[in-house]
């Protein structure tokens, strides 16, 4: 049996250091420690996650730090730990204590998986409240508009054809009629 180690944070700006110290002090060598910097949504995506599965072999052991760690949509965690039970390899949780060794095992990581995406589901929708209570407040989203709209405009009510106006303000001439159908 082999240990290998799992670790992975949602953005780049995150730090793996916590979870990877977590794996080394569970006796996990530092060769068998695979990471991702990515959302745990796209587990195609995770070349970490893809070179683990390469590697591991019939009745070694993965640890992950958390269970949300290895990924927070249902389906796609069940997908992975029966793609590793396939394989023979079982999955531990350190810091919930949970493996996937044994039927009651499977079942916890089941009914935990279902916990974490609707977490994940919630996080979402006070989120999305929040943007719409921001909204509401008069609170301006995305990137400020670089283009002259009054300048458009002007240039479209001088008899200027929206041709020139998009060669003269540099933008394409479907963001001139997209600002003229706005007015």
């Amino acid at each position: 049996m082999r240990l290998f180690g799992y670790a992975r944070v949602s953005t780049s700006q995150q730090s793996l250091a916590l979870q990877i110290k977590a794996l080394k002090d569970a006796k996990v060598r530092k060769n068998r420690i695979f990471t991702d910097k990515t959302s745990g949504g796209s587990a195609g995506e995770r070349q970490g996650l893809e070179l683990l599965k390469v590697k591991v072999e019939k009745e070694d052991v993965i640890l992950v730090t958390k269970l949300d760690r290895l990924g927070r949509d249902t389906a796609d965690m069940i997908n992975l730990i029966k793609e590793f039970d396939s394989l023979g390899v079982a999955v531990r949780f350190l810091d919930d204590g949970i493996s996937t060794e044994g039927t009651m095992g499977k079942m916890v990581v089941t009914i935990l998986s279902a916990v974490a995406e609707a977490e994940r589901a919630r996080i979402l929708e006070r989120t999305n409240e929040g943007r719409l209570e921001a909204k509401a407040k008069g609170v301006k989203f995305g990137r400020k508009r670089s283009i002259d709209r009054d300048k458009v405009i002007r240039l479209y009510e001088e008899g200027i054809g929206a041709t020139a106006i998009s060669k003269q303000l540099r933008i394409g001439r479907s963001t001139v009629y997209k600002i003229l159908d706005e007015e």
